[in-house]
């Protein structure tokens, strides 16, 4: 008689192959969903380091000047407050400087903002336009999601940037090493390993400082948040308390526009080295009305603002000199322009533009370098290959064409976000017929001829006047031609043919 254990077998689960083919699926495309965000924001943000000279690109016959008088100002003011109507809430006077060199005002009425540029002598020269550089700049920070979500989405992507920089060092313990070692002309894969690790060790400084600001900034309404959960009992406001500078007490009783002039002078007084940058002016039309005056100082120093508040009666309610400032605020007020090299002038954002398409190549490059992987054990994921190229010559085709949009209807704020929207989806949908190679071609020349178009309308239609609106077609024109030219390059015999998925899936990309 046999003996038995009692127990009753137990049937083991074991996934089916098309349960782990659908897992693997979702796995790809949530990370190359999160690529994509990251070459995004580091494509956009590249192109952010330039918006004063992309406003200006907007506006090329705004009037220019180095200074402005008090008068001048308040005549302006004035008159921008006739032109938006009754019930401004708030104005902003963006004074000139040397990024640029115009006088600009924006009124905010029941949540409408319109803008104006005006002359040296505080005569409205017409509504400013910048439809493309809101959209670019609102995309690169809240990928034109809502602002808090969106901001949050960011700055996670500047903390998976930091977490890919130290794994990334750690992996690579010869990294440093081998820091101008090059393996060319061999494996494409190989080959763009080193170009990957290289970069990444000559921009470490940059990437990490980069990643760092960028997750502060997209994440500070979590760490408010934490804060004021941690001291505050949850009372958020507090600790926004610490750093905002105190509105007027409010008084809604109609009154006269705000006169500036006084608070003018009394700036000049207390600080008389010092230059009047911006102007946020509370309730202009209100006995409760009030205006803050941010003023530069030393241009040495990254948080270099004397930050003075008056109220309607010219009373000073608030004063803090940045060399009275403490050490939280400094970090605060160095974050942004660090994040976007809104300092040091032209040399400083040339450097900042070069590293950050270095950046923007880590990004696309990773992403082919994985797929490159996968091919040579014989796991090829070729959709993942078209999506990602469609992705990759998609962004730039789609950010030129709303900036063509923008140029061509400065007055429809809604065009650009259309036409990125609709070019982005043709490329993806382009993925669902087309190899690679013809993706990734078909990508640069539309990204050369409609920069190539944007160059010439602008130059043609606009009269041009500011040198840095020229210099910015000249550079556009140029990079757009360049671009168009890989179709010639690409099939010389005038006859195109169709390469084989797995020799153009890296190189379409990258180049």
């Amino acid at each position: 008689m046999s003996k038995t254990s009692g127990k009753t077998p137990q049937r083991s689960w074991a996934p089916s192959p098309a349960f782990v083919r659908a897992v693997l699926n979702g796995h790809g495309a949530l990370g190359l969903a999160f690529a994509a965000v990251f070459y995004l924001i580091c494509l956009t943000g590249t192109l952010s380091v330039f918006v004063d000279e992309f406003r200006r690109w907007e506006n090329p016959g705004a009037p220019r000047m180095e200074q402005v008088s008090p008068d001048a100002v308040q005549q302006a003011f004035t008159a921008a407050l006739d032109q938006a109507g009754p019930g401004v809430e708030h104005a902003f006077i963006h004074m000139p400087n040397s990024s640029e060199p115009m006088l600009r005002i924006t009124t905010d009425a029941a949540g409408k903002d319109r803008e104006w540029y005006a002359d040296a002598d505080g005569h409205l020269a017409g509504e400013a336009h910048q439809g493309w550089t809101e959209f670019l700049t609102r995309l690169h920070i809240n990928l034109q999601l809502p602002r808090v979500w969106g901001r949050v989405l960011v700055g996670l992507a500047g903390v998976a940037m930091l977490s890919l920089l130290i794994s990334g060092i750690l992996a690579h313990p010869r990294v440093f090493r081998d820091a101008f070692h090059l393996r060319l002309g061999g494996s494409r894969r190989l080959q763009e390993a080193d170009i990957h690790n290289r970069i990444s060790v000559w921009g470490l400084p940059f990437h990490f400082l980069i990643s760092l600001t960028g997750a502060v900034l997209g994440l500070s309404t979590i760490i408010v948040a934490a804060l004021g959960l941690a001291v505050f009992q949850g009372d958020t406001q507090k600790v926004y308390d610490l750093f905002v500078v105190p509105e007027p007490v409010e008084d809604a009783r109609a009154a006269p526009p705000l006169d500036l002039r006084p608070m003018f002078a009394e700036v000049a007084r207390r600080s008389p080295q010092g230059h009047v940058g911006f102007i946020r002016i509370e309730h202009p039309t209100e006995r409760g009305g009030g205006a803050r005056f941010d003023v530069e100082t030393a241009p040495e120093l990254l948080t270099n603002v004397d930050v003075y508040a008056f109220d309607r009666a010219n009373r000073l309610y608030y004063e803090k000199p940045a060399a009275k400032t403490n050490l939280g605020e400094q970090i605060l007020g160095a974050l942004a322009p660090l994040h976007f090299g809104w300092y040091g002038g032209a040399i400083v954002k040339i450097a900042y533009g070069l590293l950050g398409l270095g950046l923007t190549y880590l990004a696309v490059g990773g992403v082919y370098i994985w797929l490159a992987r996968r091919r040579d054990k014989g796991r090829p994921a070729p959709v993942w290959e078209r999506v990602w190229t469609a992705i990759v010559w998609g962004q730039p085709a789609a950010l030129a064409m709303a900036a063509l949009g923008a140029l061509a209807a400065p007055g429809m704020a809604a065009l650009p976000l259309g036409l990125w929207a609709g070019v982005s989806l043709a490329m993806l949908a382009a993925a669902t017929s087309l190899a690679p190679a013809r993706l990734a071609l078909t990508g640069r020349v539309a990204t050369g001829l409609t920069m190539l178009a944007s160059a010439l309308i602008h130059g043609g239609l606009s009269g041009v006047t500011d040198p840095v609106a020229a210099i910015a077609d000249l550079t556009i024109g140029l990079a757009g031609l360049a671009l168009a030219a890989t179709l010639f390059k690409a099939f010389p015999q005038g006859a195109p043919k169709e390469q084989p998925l797995k020799a153009a899936s890296t190189g379409g990309g990258n180049r």
